[in-house]
């Protein structure tokens, strides 16, 4: 797969001299075309941290971003900015425009491209997030939901091959949290990068391909889903806990562990179908 983001030994402190206890420290990550990265770990593990180097909103202290396969010096900051989108915890620190349209139109302004190329993007983005009726609205008066809608589409407008989106779920009732899965979806069928930190473990299991845990500013573990929730020890060493689906399945001996409700219900039902028939002979 082609390589979009390398970290090779990187170090950030956010107090100069305090290099001794570093937010990050040591990071060493390949981030390539098409993947779905979870990203877990305690509050302070390093994993905002980590997003903001990859945006390069942050420099590093020690090592070297790499971006595309180039090393990221001042010159590709902005190559860097326009491919690794980042989407913040809290919308309402990333929107400033007076209208949704005004606000999504803000990113592709400051690169400077000619008001038709421009227009596009913001169409296509209320499009693809399906909030044309929102394009007048005044953002300070939307939904939490529609605010985080808002500044996923802030970042599609950029066009970015990767996106980071730093726990995106965070106060969304229910039905926003399926509307921001389904848009997760949307946004792989369309073979873009997704890296999303979140601290919901279950979340992860059921999305995500490869995972990052972060310990006290370092990379703790980087591997597919199944192998990290079966290490008891890992999980806790680093404050996490097993997926309730997981460990229902391991409880029922299903394999392969389901990953969603869907999944498990189905595995139940034939479980269930063959003790039965099981006690008939």
């Amino acid at each position: 797969m082609e390589e979009l983001l390398r970290f090779e030994n990187v170090s950030f402190a956010y107090e100069e001299g305090r290099e001794e206890y570093p937010a990050l420290r040591g990071c060493s990550v390949t981030v390539s075309a098409g993947e779905r990265i979870a990203v877990l770990g305690e509050n302070g593990a390093g994993k905002s941290t980590f997003f903001l180097l990859a945006n390069g909103v942050l420099r590093p202290w020690e090592g070297t971003v790499y971006f595309l396969g180039h090393p990221v010096g001042r010159r590709e900051l902005n190559d860097l900015r326009r491919g690794v989108g980042l989407v913040f915890q809290d919308p309402d620190v990333q929107i400033l425009g007076g209208t949704v349209e005004e606000e999504i139109s803000f990113g592709p302004m400051n690169l400077r491209l000619p008001r038709q190329e421009v227009v596009r993007r913001v169409e296509a983005a209320l499009e693809q997030l399906q909030i044309t009726h929102l394009r007048a609205r005044a953002p300070q008066y939307l939904s939490g939901g529609e605010k985080k809608q808002i500044s996923i589409a802030d970042v599609l407008a950029m066009e970015p091959r990767l996106l980071l989106l730093d726990e995106p779920a965070a106060s969304l009732d229910p039905r926003h949290r399926r509307i921001f899965e389904k848009t997760l979806t949307m946004l792989e069928s369309w073979g873009m990068s997704l890296m999303v930190s979140t601290h919901d473990v279950d979340f992860a299991w059921r999305w995500a391909e490869r995972v990052l845990v972060f310990r006290s500013g370092e990379l703790a573990a980087d591997m597919p889903p199944e192998n990290l929730f079966r290490d008891r020890e890992l999980l806790e060493g680093c404050g996490l806990e097993q997926p309730v689906l997981f460990r229902a399945g391991e409880a029922l001996g299903l394999e392969p562990l389901p990953r969603t409700l869907e999944e498990f219900e189905a595995a139940a039902r034939l479980l269930a179908g063959t003790a039965k028939r099981e006690e008939g002979t």
